[in-house]
């Protein structure tokens, strides 16, 4: 079966999360762009300097530019998160080339070279171990105002040493909180992952907490009253009573552990409904491409591919289906096709007890998306529900699916 998921998205941090209006996956890049940006603005700087201060040639100035794209390419390399895994053997030889290229020009340009000595710094402090990194970093920094300072007075060594200082604790921070913002974010992942798994174990043990003793009792009490209805009908309209009573509890137990269980992921869902359809011998096709979404959107998405998928099983013949879902810059598409024409080709619209199309709809109007279903041109079924990457005001009622119904009014 071929299987192209690719998600970023997990529906265990509900609580809390409508209200976010910067996509989670956007901090780990905007960290990155703001390094970016940080190098760029050093490069510059050191180009004006010596545009500035120094025009005794063109080819010299070109020579200039070539270098310092070099090491502040080299630079930004460094500043990748996959340099932190690097051999210290290709750290060295990366740290030695850059110790070049920022001490070899400086005698071309003197003293406008100078501050290209805080990048070297912080490369220093991210390639090599801490014990060695910093007594290395302290010593470029002591060592970096001497001729300086020779050369222009106390003063302007003084500016060169903590232009240097600045210049290597920005890029090195910088770096380290990029990492420390990816760490944050991949973790997040893993214990909304987590969080999803024990939610799985919290509704299977209540399932088997809860309704194992009650479909034990309605078993034994349906056989009792087989045996009891042709021989002693009143003793077996006792025992049918006692059973609707049980049937009636345990309808209540079911409500009760689905109302805790709020969340699911489209995912997981499309996963596990096409391990169904193959057993149902179903031959299946699943696509689904999304980036993190929205719980409550994650939600109505994976219960339409579960009505869909159902409806499979129950109505229709369907020997051939395609699960496919796509995420763009404002809406999610999820399709679902098979060869089976359920009701004469007419989608069921029941909208009362449980997931029915019809409810369905319901749910995708309440955040602002819809729902199609029907027969195409090609004769297939096809089941097209559309949402917004943020649901709307309704999103509380669609998230949940409403409160449910008194289980003493509903029919045994």
């Amino acid at each position: 079966m071929p299987d192209a998921f690719r998600r970023t998205e997990s529906p265990a941090d509900a609580e809390g999360s409508p209200h976010t209006s910067v996509h989670p996956a956007l901090a780990p890049r905007l960290a990155r762009a703001i390094m970016i940006v940080v190098l760029c603005c050093y490069c510059a700087i050191v180009i004006l300097n010596v545009l500035t201060y120094d025009t005794s040639g063109t080819a010299k100035f070109v020579i200039c530019i070539g270098v310092v794209l070099v090491e502040f390419g080299l630079q930004f390399t460094l500043t990748s998160p996959s340099a932190r895994a690097w051999p210290l053997r290709r750290r060295l030889v990366t740290l030695a080339a850059q110790a070049v290229l920022t001490y070899l020009p400086v005698v071309w340009f003197g003293l406008n070279w100078g501050s290209m000595q805080g990048p070297l710094a912080a490369t220093i402090l991210l390639t090599l171990p801490n014990r060695v990194a910093w007594p290395l970093f302290g010593l470029v920094l002591v060592g970096s105002p001497v001729y300086p300072t020779i050369s222009l007075g106390a003063l302007y060594g003084t500016y060169v040493g903590l232009s240097i200082l600045l210049g290597g604790l920005v890029i090195y921070g910088l770096t380290r909180l990029t990492d420390l913002v990816r760490q944050l974010h991949d973790t997040r992942e893993q214990l909304a992952r987590m969080a999803v798994t024990q939610e799985r174990l919290r509704f299977a043990r209540d399932l088997h907490d809860l309704l194992g003793y009650s479909l034990s009792t309605i078993t034994l009490k349906g056989e009792l009253v087989s045996r009891l209805i042709a021989t002693r009908p009143e003793l077996a309209s006792d025992e049918t009573t006692s059973l609707l009573f049980v049937a009636r509890q345990a309808l209540a137990d079911v409500r009760l552990v689905s109302r805790g269980y709020r969340d699911m992921s489209l995912r997981d869902e499309a996963e596990s409904a096409a391990q169904v359809l193959m057993s149902a011998e179903v031959r299946t096709e699943v696509d689904v491409r999304v980036e993190r979404l929205h719980p409550v959107v994650d939600t109505v998405l994976a219960t339409a591919l579960r009505e869909g998928v159902t409806n499979i099983l129950r109505h229709s013949k369907a020997e051939i289906c395609t699960i496919k879902a796509t995420s763009g810059t404002e809406t999610v598409l999820l399709t679902l096709v098979n060869d089976g024409v359920a009701n004469g080709g007419e989608p069921d619209t029941r909208s009362g007890g449980g997931s029915g199309l019809g409810n369905l709809r319901t749910r995708l109007t309440d955040i602002g998306g819809e729902l199609t279903a029907g027969v195409d041109e090609e004769g297939l079924f096809r089941l097209v529900a559309r949402a917004p990457l943020q649901p709307r005001k309704g999103e509380a009622r669609a998230g949940t699916g409403g409160d449910a119904p008194d289980p003493e009014r509903s029919e045994a």
